[in-house]
């Protein structure tokens, strides 16, 4: 009866904009706490943490005290922002002194070198927040419980912005329709005057082409410009819309600041589609591979890091390996130049999500034998040709059902990474769970080379690929 739960240390990590300190406030208000907030971007004294000791000209107590002390409570909701990106030199590592703060153990006793007592932090709630896992130290991160917030999804977004951003940058903008906003500003047909209102349709390409973030910043900024323009009409008197649409965002916004990837125009040799993943969602990526006479040489070009060239090594080798089962010549490896290409060469693109989609491009180019433009894939392959999970399997989803994309074609153990993926996108699309290139290529090639009905000879058996959706 007399235990008491000691609080656990949440650390929000995801990309900037997704609200991890908003939610921070929340939880503040939910608890009936007060909300204390520190940003630890840049700290490189320990001191900062700790406080000086009274000896020092000049010595202060440290941020963790001050904190206390401006919030007036012994059990604030205590914010430790950007954690991922503290640094150490000679003066000391915060990040060890965190150590203290951060431990339930140790920080009912936590000492300030100004103040030399004991204080206790243990009524605190500490959530901290950060960009990336990787820098934070593991001594460090075992003592938080992680949790990993995502990007808003399209559908996300755009709730966001219809229930949020809009009304709140309307009304920052003197755009709500109250008689004294616009008695202020001289509308004399204020009873008439309707709140400006933005489509969905409008929404959705200001999402697709306007922005490209996890988050809602930007969006949040280009409805902000949206009103800013209107709100001026207003005071001048001239003419406004009441409401905003597509054709009216190019005339207040410019051009499209961007696109994104589209599924390809008809079936094609050599061409394979991936899924690519960043920490702004998911997108199409159209591998090509061209072959042509030459001594038998790999060129791959459009910026690849390590691991997608070492993928497509692992390609090439599985075709040269099964050429005659996969209906390609082995002579053309001799005399025939290989190069792989992967689109927008000025960015740099590294993981093994792109190895089936290797594979399949260079076969399909090797064999003559067209891909389906509806086809998406992702999977890392071994020589083997054994298909392996890969991650960001949401966000990819995601990226392909906007690019209009059919079908998809997945490892088998990422199946379960399906219950993250809305149900709307789901029943829109086709899934086909694979174990090994054999059944790669068989949904993703428009027709199969004569010899592959023998193709599952001496790989063991296995399961055929299971398709769900419609």
């Amino acid at each position: 009866a007399g235990a008491r739960l000691k609080s656990p240390i949440l650390c929000f990590v995801g990309p900037p904009g997704v609200g991890k300190t908003s939610l921070g406030r929340s939880i503040a208000e939910a608890l009936g706490r007060r909300f204390a907030r520190v940003s630890l971007g840049g700290i490189h004294d320990e001191a900062e943490i700790r406080g000086h000791r009274r000896t020092y000209i000049g010595a202060l107590p440290g941020r963790i005290i001050k904190t206390m002390k401006d919030a007036g409570t012994i059990n604030p909701v205590f914010m430790l922002d950007e954690i991922d990106k503290l640094g150490s030199d000679f003066r000391g590592d915060p990040a060890s002194a965190l150590l203290e703060v951060l431990d339930p153990e140790q920080n009912n006793a936590f000492t300030d070198h100004y103040l030399d007592v004991h204080y206790d932090l243990s009524k605190v709630m500490f959530i901290t927040t950060g960009n990336l896992l990787d820098p934070i130290p593991p001594p460090l991160r075992d003592r938080m419980e992680v949790i990993q917030l995502p990007g808003y999804t399209e559908e996300e977004k755009l709730q966001i912005a219809r229930q949020f951003l809009v009304p709140k940058q309307l009304e920052a903008n003197g755009l709500t329709g109250d008689v004294e906003t616009l008695e202020r500003l001289n509308v004399q047909t204020f009873n008439t005057y309707p709140p400006l209102q933005f489509s969905e349709s409008a929404l959705r390409q200001l999402i697709r082409s306007y922005t490209y973030e996890a988050g809602v910043r930007n969006l949040e900024r280009e409805i902000g410009a949206i009103c800013r323009k209107v709100a001026r009409r207003v005071a001048e008197g001239r003419p406004f819309p009441r409401m905003v649409r597509p054709a009216l965002l190019a005339k207040y916004l410019g051009p499209a600041h961007r696109g994104h990837g589209v599924a390809e125009l008809r079936d094609e040799i050599g061409v394979a589609t991936g899924l690519s993943w960043t920490a702004n969602g998911g997108d199409t990526m159209a591998i090509e591979v061209s072959v042509m006479e030459g001594k038998g040489t790999l060129t791959l070009t459009g910026q690849l890091g390590d691991v997608m060239r070492e993928s497509a090594q692992a390609a090439l080798s599985f075709a040269r390996a099964n050429a005659q089962r996969l209906g390609i010549d082995v002579r053309r490896f001799e005399k025939t130049d290989i190069h792989i290409h992967v689109p927008e060469g000025a960015v740099p693109k590294d993981g093994p999500s792109a190895g089936i989609t290797l594979a399949t491009a260079l076969i399909s180019a090797l064999s003559s034998q067209a891909v389906k433009r509806d086809v998406a894939m992702t999977g890392e392959i071994t020589l083997r040709g054994r298909v392996l999970p890969v991650g960001g399997i949401k966000e990819k989803i995601l990226g392909a059902h906007r690019a209009g994309i059919r079908t998809i074609i997945l490892p088998r153990d990422n199946e379960r990474d399906l219950a993250e993926v809305p149900g709307h996108v789901k029943r829109k699309l086709a899934f086909v769970y694979v174990d090994h290139m054999d059944d790669v290529i068989a949904g993703a090639l428009c027709t199969l080379p004569k010899n592959e009905q023998g193709a599952s000879k001496g790989n063991g058996k296995r399961e055929k690929a299971i398709k769900i959706g419609a």
